[in-house]
């Protein structure tokens, strides 16, 4: 399988979301969508990713900018997650990793000397188009919001 690359279509998808609503990327088109691969809602990493997207918003918005989050998480644990979190934006349930295996982050990853398959974080710019902007694999979780923005700004 090719590694996506900037300028190529976006792999579309349908995900149920924190509501058990069907959600489809090419619904976005002339919206950008930030699609950002996260291992597992509520832990620490994942939350404070998610609190910085939370937090800016408006800012994405005025960009015109979707957010939709996607992990291997059941519909009902992201629905935990949004509430606690009081997060106000999309997240998407891939239990079968479908998605993310489409978009390559599902690999092996080591942890404390242990190997297995899991969701490596990273995140996706579709353009109003439907075309992948940027790739973003550099960031610590609590500046992932900053760096997706200082790009945004950067156009």
């Amino acid at each position: 399988m090719m590694a996506i690359e900037v300028g190529q279509v976006a792999p579309d998808f349908t995900l149920l979301d924190q509501n058990s609503n069907p959600v489809t990327l090419s619904e976005f088109k002339g919206k950008k969508v930030l699609v950002y691969f996260y291992p597992r809602a509520s832990t620490p990493g994942c939350t404070v990713q998610a609190q910085g997207l939370r937090d800016t918003k408006a800012e994405l918005d005025a960009l015109n900018v979707v957010v939709l989050g996607i992990s291997p998480d059941t519909p009902k644990k992201l629905t935990n997650f949004t509430n606690k979190q009081e997060l106000n934006f999309t997240l998407l349930a891939d239990e079968d990793h479908l998605v993310c295996e489409k978009y390559q982050v599902w690999q092996l990853k080591k942890f404390m000397g242990r190997e297995n398959m899991g969701v490596v974080r990273t995140s996706f710019l579709v353009d109003e188009s439907g075309n992948i902007e940027h790739v973003f694999n550099k960031f610590k979780t609590k500046n992932h919001h900053e760096v997706v923005l200082d790009f945004l700004q950067s156009q």
